[in-house]
């Protein structure tokens, strides 16, 4: 049986539906595209995600749980000591207190050969000293110092403290050896040291003194007028005999102005400076009168030292009371 051909109405439609079916794929394609990118574009972020957080989750872990150090066998440290010597030829000086200072040394074998050739003896033969030099003041070039003292050393010592016996002086020291002739052969020579002051310093500064209205004012403020309104003569008294009484109770001689007969006067006062040393546990009296060492044995007393002649006998006596020495100082002092 024959099918009817369809008619040309019909085939209007359908030509057209499948025109319109075509425009509408043509106009979605874009966005499908767009779709599909956008899918292929989570699953590439998702896998990354998926590799990162727990790196992320590992990194936040190690701030609170640090992880396992591997086991290390212990390393064999070898025991490394500093060397005895250097092969220098040096001696250094360093400051200890007002009265001590301290010195090391080192003499190459080059040094020892040198010295035993200029000496015609051999090392151990010769006699090593510390020459002390006392260069308060100087340009020190070996030859001008204001004093020297020798210490015997044993040829073994490499370090010697040294009892200088005077403070706020500056110190130079050399090793040296001396032949049987006497000749003094410098081994070598060290850096310079000055020590500390062992009392309060005596220097009167100037600008640091504050005018009369101003220290009379913080003055009775302190208390120092309990509370009066001395007159100006007054003033001077108790000021004159408290400042006396200061400077006496320190040692020191104190100035008293005389009385001025015109606006210019003048005063020259003197002191005298009594030091020494002996064993610590010794006694000592000056004068009669028993003092105080320092813990190393040295001492050191001020005097006024008025017109005249003063006589400071200085007794120690040993600590077993078995052995006692005398020293007496005799001063003579005039003014013209």
């Amino acid at each position: 049986m024959k099918k009817k051909p369809k008619s040309k109405i019909k085939k209007s439609i359908v030509k057209k539906t499948k025109k319109a079916v075509r425009a509408v794929k043509k106009k979605a394609r874009p966005a499908v595209k767009r779709a599909k990118k956008a899918r292929a574009a989570g699953k590439i972020t998702a896998a990354v995600a998926q590799r990162v957080e727990p790196g992320r989750d590992r990194a936040e872990e190690s701030k609170y749980y640090p992880r396992p150090t591997p086991y290390l066998p212990p390393r064999q440290w070898e025991h490394e000591e500093l060397p005895s010597k250097y092969g220098d030829t040096r001696i250094v000086v360093m400051t200890r207190d007002p009265h001590w200072i301290f010195a090391y040394w080192e003499v190459s074998d080059e040094r020892r050969m040198q010295i035993e050739r200029e000496a015609s003896a051999s090392w151990d033969n010769l006699r090593k000293v510390l020459r002390v030099y006392d260069v308060t003041g100087k340009d020190f070039n070996g030859t001008n110092a204001n004093r020297f003292f020798d210490i015997d050393i044993n040829s073994a010592a490499v370090n010697w403290y040294i009892n200088v016996g005077e403070a706020d002086r500056s110190w130079c020291v050399d090793l040296g050896a001396i032949t049987s002739s006497g000749k003094f052969i410098l081994i070598a020579r060290s850096n310079i040291v000055s020590t500390p002051r062992d009392s309060a310093s005596d220097v009167i500064d100037e600008e640091w003194m504050s005018i009369e209205e101003q220290f009379l004012k913080l003055y009775g403020l302190w208390g120092g007028f309990a509370g009066a309104s001395p007159g100006k003569a007054q003033i001077k008294k108790i000021m004159k005999e408290r400042l006396q009484r200061a400077l006496a109770s320190g040692g020191i001689s104190s100035f008293v102005r005389p009385e001025k007969f015109r606006g210019f006067w003048m005063v020259v006062n003197t002191e005298l400076i009594v030091y020494g040393a002996t064993e610590p546990d010794a006694t000592v009296t000056v004068q009669g009168r028993p003092i105080k060492l320092n813990r190393d044995g040295s001492f050191s007393l001020r005097f006024a030292l008025p017109d005249g002649e003063q006589v400071i006998p200085v007794k120690g006596v040993s600590h077993d009371k078995a052995e006692e020495r005398t020293i007496t100082p005799i001063v003579k002092k005039y003014t013209k």
